[in-house]
C-alpha cells in the first residue's frame, strides 16, 4: 500500500515545477498569437494593399523605349542618336547560345526551374556569404533583377524586396522563360553607357552581339555585376579574373568543358582597338547637342525623338581630324619645352561661305582626352590674322592696295611716362611700302601706321559687320590682333570675302523635325552684305599675294587658287592660318591650353599652315581648280613694289574702277601716290576701355611681361601680331 502511495507520488508534477510552466506555456500562446496574427497581416498586405501601389506588368506589352534625337549628316545618313540610355534591342533568337549560357551561369542558374523566387539560390547565397565573411554571391534571380531595373528604386529597404518578389512573381505567371530573359539581356547595364547586350557588344568589340563569340560573351556576362570595377577599357586585370570566374561557373553550369575554358581563360581580351573608340565627329556632335539643349531642353532632346538634320561632311571631318593630330604630333616630336603631362592642342573649322553651313569641325586632339571645344568655346589672340580687317577699312578710307605707307620706326607715348615702339618680325624696316607687300610680308609698322591713319573705329566697325562677336580692344595694338576671338567667328569672317561680301551666319543644323516628322526649324541661308563685292575681291587678291609671295607659300603646294593669312602672337603662343577657296574656308588653331610659347619661330606659317595644307589637300583632291569670280568693276593692273618705280618687282594688283594709279608699270616715271588721308579726320586716340571679363569657357591671353601694366590694354610688345616671312 505504501509502495503503490510513492508510486503515485513520484509521477505527479511537483508544485514548484506547476507555478513556472503556466505562464510559460500562456507567453509561448500570446507569442505564437502574435506572430500569426502579424504573418496574417503581412499576407493580407502582400496580397491586397501592396499590389495596389504595385505596377502593372501588362504595361510591358506595350513598352517602347525613349525615343532619343537622331543626328544626321549633310548626307542624311545617320550619324549617332543621342539617349538617356543608349540601348539597341535585338530579339533572344539573335543573341547566341554561349552568352545566354554565361549569363545564367553567373546570375541564376536555376532559371528555367524556379518561378521568380527560388529560395535554394537564396539559401545557397547565404551560405556562400557566411563562409566567405562577405557578399561573394547575390540571392536575387534574373526576374528579380528584371522587375527592379523596369520598375523599382535601387533601395534595399524591406518593402522594395517585398515589392520585387510580388513583381517577380506576377512576371513569371504571365511571361515565358524565353522573354523574360530576352527582356532582362535587353535592360541590363554593361557600362560606358551601353545598354543591353547589343550595345555592349558594339561598344567592347566592335561588332553585333550575333557575332559574338564564348571569350566575348563571358566578358559580357561578367559585367552586370559591377560595371566600373570590372571594365575592360579602365581594369582590364580585373576584367579578366572576373571573366575567368565567369567561364568557371560555365564548366560547372555544363556549358563549358575545362579544358576550353582554361585556355580562354589565359586569352586576351579582344577589345575593339583604341583608334576604333575614338568615333569621329564629337566636337561637332556636342556642339549640336549643346545647340540644341539650349532652344529645346534636354528632356525633349534626349527623350522627344527628334531628327536633326546637320551640315557634318564625315569624309572632311575625318580628314580635318587626322591632319591635326598628325600636325600636333609633329610639333610635339620636335618641341623642346614640353612638360609632363601637357600636350600642345589646336583646332580646325571648315564652312562653306555660300551658306554658312560648317562642314567640319574639330576642337582638340582627342575628344576623350578633353571635351573643351576649342573652335567654339576658346578666344585667343589671332595675331596678324586679324590685319585683313585694317585693311579692309582702309581700302574703305580711300587708299588701294598700291598706297604706300613709310615702314620706318615710331613711337607712341601710351600714358605713364612709357613708349611703344612696334616693331617688324625681321627687324627691319623697308620704307614707302605698298600696302599690298604690307600685308604679303606681314609688316607690323605699316599696319600700325595705317590704323592710325583711318582710326581705330573704322576697323572695329569692320569686324563687327563681317560677324565678329566678341570684345575688340580698340586701341592701335587692336590692328595686331590683341583682341581674343574665336576660330569660328574668325574663319567666317574670312567667309565673306570668298561669298563676294555676304555674310552668312555659320550654323551646324539645316533643319529639326519632331517624331511626328514635322518641321520644327529650317535653316534657309540668308546672309547680308557686308562689304561690296569689288572690295571684297580686292582684299582676296591681296590675300592671295600671301600665298604666292608672302608669309603662306606653304599652299603653293596645292597649285589652285587660294587666299589666306597667318597669324602668330608675342612669344609663338598662337599660331593661325586662315584661308579659303571659293567654295571652302578653313581655319586652323594651334597652342596651349594655358598660354605659353609653342617654341621659337613656330610660327603660324611653321605649325598651322602645314596641317591646313594636308588637310585642304584631301578635302580638294582632284577637284577643278576654280579661281575667284572678278567683278565686273574691277580691273588688275601691274605694279611695282620696289619704291623706284622702275618695275623692279612687279606684281598684279586688283583696283576698283576709279581708284587704280593714273600710271602703271613703266620705265623712269612718278611714283605712285602715297596714301592718301582719311576720308574725315582721324579721332585721337582713345583711352583704353576697362579690359572686359573673360568670357565664360574662354582661355585666357598671356600677359606681356615687358611693358608695365599701365599700358597693356593700349600696346603689345614689340612682336606681337609678328610673322615669319
Amino acid at each position: 500500500m505504501a509502495s503503490k502511495k510513492r508510486a503515485a507520488g513520484s509521477s505527479a508534477t511537483p508544485p514548484a515545477t506547476r507555478r513556472w510552466l503556466r505562464p510559460v506555456l500562456i507567453g509561448t500562446g500570446v507569442i505564437a498569437l502574435l506572430l500569426g496574427s502579424a504573418v496574417g497581416v503581412a499576407a493580407l498586405w502582400a496580397f491586397t494593399v501592396l499590389p495596389r501601389s504595385l505596377p502593372n506588368v501588362a504595361a510591358l506589352e506595350s513598352f517602347q523605349p525613349m525615343q532619343g534625337t537622331k543626328i544626321y549628316d549633310d548626307n542624311d545618313e545617320l550619324i549617332t542618336e543621342l539617349h538617356v540610355e543608349r540601348r539597341i534591342f535585338v530579339p533572344i533568337a539573335h543573341i547566341p547560345r554561349a552568352l545566354r549560357d554565361a549569363v545564367l551561369a553567373t546570375e541564376d542558374r536555376r532559371f528555367y526551374q524556379h518561378w521568380g523566387i527560388d529560395p535554394i539560390g537564396v539559401g545557397r547565397a547565404v551560405w556562400q556569404n557566411y563562409r566567405r565573411g562577405r557578399v561573394v554571391e547575390g540571392g536575387s534571380t534574373i526576374t528579380q533583377q528584371l522587375t527592379k531595373v523596369l520598375f523599382l528604386t535601387p533601395d534595399k529597404s524591406l518593402e522594395r524586396k517585398l515589392k520585387e518578389a510580388v513583381l517577380a512573381l506576377e512576371l513569371e505567371r504571365r511571361y515565358s522563360k524565353d522573354r523574360i530573359l530576352e527582356m532582362y539581356l535587353n535592360q541590363i547595364y554593361f557600362g560606358h553607357g551601353a545598354y543591353g547586350v547589343e550595345a555592349a557588344a558594339r561598344t567592347y568589340f566592335g561588332k553585333s552581339v550575333s557575332e559574338l563569340n564564348v571569350r566575348e560573351g563571358a566578358l559580357l556576362a561578367g559585367l552586370p555585376r559591377a560595371p566600373s570595377a570590372y571594365s575592360p577599357f579602365d581594369h582590364a586585370d580585373a576584367a579578366k579574373r572576373r571573366r575567368e570566374i565567369v567561364l568557371r561557373r560555365m564548366v560547372d553550369f555544363g556549358a563549358l568543358k575545362e579544358d576550353e575554358a582554361k585556355r580562354l581563360a589565359r586569352s586576351d581580351l579582344g577589345l575593339i582597338p583604341p583608334e576604333r573608340r575614338r568615333s569621329t565627329g564629337q566636337y561637332f556632335l556636342d556642339y549640336v547637342q549643346q545647340t540644341l539643349e539650349a532652344k529645346y531642353g534636354a528632356d525633349m532632346v534626349f527623350k522627344g525623338g527628334l531628327n536633326v538634320y546637320s551640315t557634318l561632311n564625315p569624309p572632311m571631318q575625318l580628314a580635318a581630324e587626322q591632319a591635326l593630330r598628325d600636325g600636333l604630333k609633329a610639333l610635339e616630336g620636335r618641341s623642346k619645352t614640353t612638360k609632363p603631362g601637357e600636350h600642345p592642342e589646336g583646332a580646325v573649322v571648315t564652312l562653306e561661305p555660300s551658306t554658312g553651313y560648317v562642314r567640319a569641325l574639330v576642337g582638340g586632339y582627342d575628344f576623350f582626352r578633353s571635351e573643351f571645344n576649342r573652335a567654339v568655346q576658346a578666344r585667343r589672340q589671332p595675331g596678324s590674322a586679324f590685319k585683313p580687317f585694317v585693311y579692309i577699312a582702309a581700302l574703305e578710307s580711300g587708299f588701294t592696295p598700291a598706297s604706300r605707307v613709310d615702314d620706318s620706326p615710331v613711337s607712341y607715348a601710351v600714358g605713364g611716362g612709357n613708349v611703344w615702339k612696334p616693331e617688324n618680325y625681321d627687324r627691319k624696316f623697308r620704307g614707302p611700302t605698298t600696302l599690298q607687300q604690307a600685308i604679303e610680308e606681314s609688316v607690323n609698322v605699316v599696319t600700325v601706321k595705317l590704323q592710325e591713319r583711318i582710326g581705330v573705329n573704322r576697323t572695329v566697325q569692320v569686324a563687327r559687320r563681317l560677324g565678329v562677336t566678341s570684345p575688340i580692344d580698340v586701341n592701335l595694338s587692336m590692328a595686331l590682333g590683341t583682341s581674343d576671338l574665336t576660330l569660328l567667328e574668325i574663319t567666317s569672317a574670312y567667309g565673306v570675302l570668298a561669298n563676294e561680301g555676304t555674310w552668312m551666319p555659320p550654323t551646324t543644323i539645316r533643319y529639326v523635325t519632331n517624331g511626328q516628322g514635322q518641321l520644327l526649324e529650317e535653316h534657309v541661308p540668308q546672309g547680308r552684305e557686308a562689304v561690296s563685292p569689288e572690295m571684297a575681291y580686292v582684299v582676296t587678291h591681296m590675300l592671295r599675294g600671301v600665298v604666292e609671295r608672302g608669309t603662306g607659300q606653304a599652299a603653293k603646294a596645292l597649285g589652285r587658287p587660294i587666299a589666306a593669312k597667318t597669324g602668330t602672337t608675342n612669344d609663338y603662343s598662337n599660331a593661325w592660318f586662315i584661308g579659303f577657296t571659293p567654295k571652302l574656308a578653313t581655319g586652323v588653331w594651334v597652342g596651349y591650353d594655358r598660354p605659353r610659347s609653342l617654341g621659337k619661330d613656330e610660327t603660324g606659317s611653321r605649325v598651322a599652315a602645314p596641317i591646313w595644307v594636308t588637310y585642304m589637300g584631301k578635302v580638294l583632291g582632284d577637284s577643278p581648280k576654280e579661281d575667284f569670280t572678278v567683278p565686273e568693276r574691277v580691273v588688275l593692273l601691274p605694279i611695282d613694289l620696289d619704291p623706284s618705280n622702275e618695275c623692279v618687282r612687279v606684281v598684279t594688283m586688283a583696283f576698283i574702277k576709279g581708284t587704280e594709279p593714273a600710271s602703271t608699270c613703266g620705265p623712269r616715271r612718278q611714283s605712285v601716290p602715297t596714301a592718301p588721308a582719311p576720308a574725315a579726320p582721324s579721332a585721337p586716340l582713345p583711352a583704353p576701355p576697362p579690359s572686359p571679363p573673360t568670357p565664360q569657357g574662354a582661355l585666357e591671353h598671356p600677359s606681356p611681361a615687358a611693358l608695365p601694366r599701365a599700358i597693356l590694354s593700349r600696346a603689345v610688345r614689340s612682336r606681337a601680331g609678328s610673322e615669319a616671312p
